[in-house]
């Protein structure tokens, strides 16, 4: 209760739900996002959940917006206690149809805004010696998949230095921690709004979640920040450990089935809104779920099992030693 919370891409999405969550648990929210109309909405759910909104129209690849948000808050809500980088863009599109330009912006967003979001909250958390850097990544931060190259470049990097600075602050013997919560396919505006050359209109990769399923993981990674990273949905765990396991084979079952499965079968709306260059929700709020709630699950076994993993080692070793003995009784 009354932590101070900063979210990055709050307007809609994993963000609004995440900043929703901290909300309810009466906390002081920070909400970073362009989008006049997604950041009041995100604002006012806040409010109505129990806690204290703070809206602050940002552009996370601007470093010096960054930054001073990241004042602001301390300045109206008091020292940060956490700091969810969540803010992304994407390009749908084979990686020779994406323009330099294009790929550069996907990139300044949704890996160096959360170099930009570390940094800020580094800065005024190190200093006191405490505080949690939360990195919402996807399985993607691991395994490539066609049409999302950009994307997938800006995850894998920001595994790499998340890595890299969770070993500096081990080395300083910091309290400051950083923690990483992979993500599956999530039920979120983004297939309704990053900007998409596909013929069709782009879907999550089933199963798909909904966005407080991903809120659910990321609150209590905040709360237990000491684990490295978080997998969340039985199809994160499925892809990562493939990946391990065989990745040419993978490659080729992604590039046999990846561009369907990221596509409905109906066309791709002619007027819909992109959110590369300005935001999508500056006139219109988004809300936290996308246009999949009949296909999304509201719940995941494998994020239960996650967080409980103390719990689930226990009863399995319990199991097996239960196991031997009858197997030894049987023998003898």
């Amino acid at each position: 209760m009354n932590q101070v919370v900063v979210v990055t891409g709050a307007s809609g999405g994993i963000g609004r739900a995440v900043a929703r969550a901290f909300g309810a648990r009466q906390a002081r929210v920070a909400l970073l996002a362009r989008g006049k109309e997604g950041l009041e909405a995100a604002a006012d759910d806040v409010t109505r959940s129990g806690g204290t909104a703070l809206a602050i129209p940002t552009d996370v690849a601007e470093f010096d917006q960054v930054d001073a948000a990241a004042s602001r808050v301390e300045r109206e809500l008091g020292p940060i206690d956490v700091w969810v980088n969540v803010a992304f863009t994407s390009v749908f599109a084979p990686f020779d149809e994406i323009e330099p330009d294009e790929f550069r912006r996907v990139t300044d967003v949704s890996y160096l805004g959360y170099v930009h979001g570390t940094m800020a909250a580094l800065r005024r958390m190190k200093s006191r010696d405490r505080g949690t850097i939360v990195q919402v990544g996807s399985a993607l931060a691991y395994r490539g998949i066609p049409l999302q190259s950009a994307y997938c470049g800006a995850k894998h990097a920001i595994q790499g230095f998340n890595e890299a600075l969770r070993c500096e602050l081990l080395h300083d013997g910091s309290h400051v921690r950083t923690t990483m919560v992979q993500m599956p396919a999530v039920n979120t505006p983004q297939f309704s709004w990053v900007r998409s050359k596909l013929p069709h209109q782009a879907q999550p990769v089933p199963p798909i979640y909904q966005p407080e399923v991903a809120a659910r993981a990321v609150l209590h990674a905040a709360d237990h920040p000491r684990r490295r990273e978080y997998w969340v949905g039985g199809s994160t765990v499925g892809t990562l450990i493939a990946n391990a396991v065989a990745p040419g084979v993978l490659d080729r079952y992604l590039a046999r089935t990846g561009y369907r499965s990221q596509q409905t079968g109906a066309a791709k709306p002619s007027d819909q809104p992109e959110n590369l260059w300005a935001p999508a929700d500056r006139a219109r709020d988004f809300g936290a779920h996308g246009r999949f709630d009949d296909k999304a699950t509201p719940r995941s076994a494998q994020l239960w099992a996650s967080r409980h993993h103390g719990a689930v080692a226990a009863a399995g070793g319990a199991l097996a030693a239960t196991a031997l003995a009858v197997w030894r009784r049987a023998r003898s």
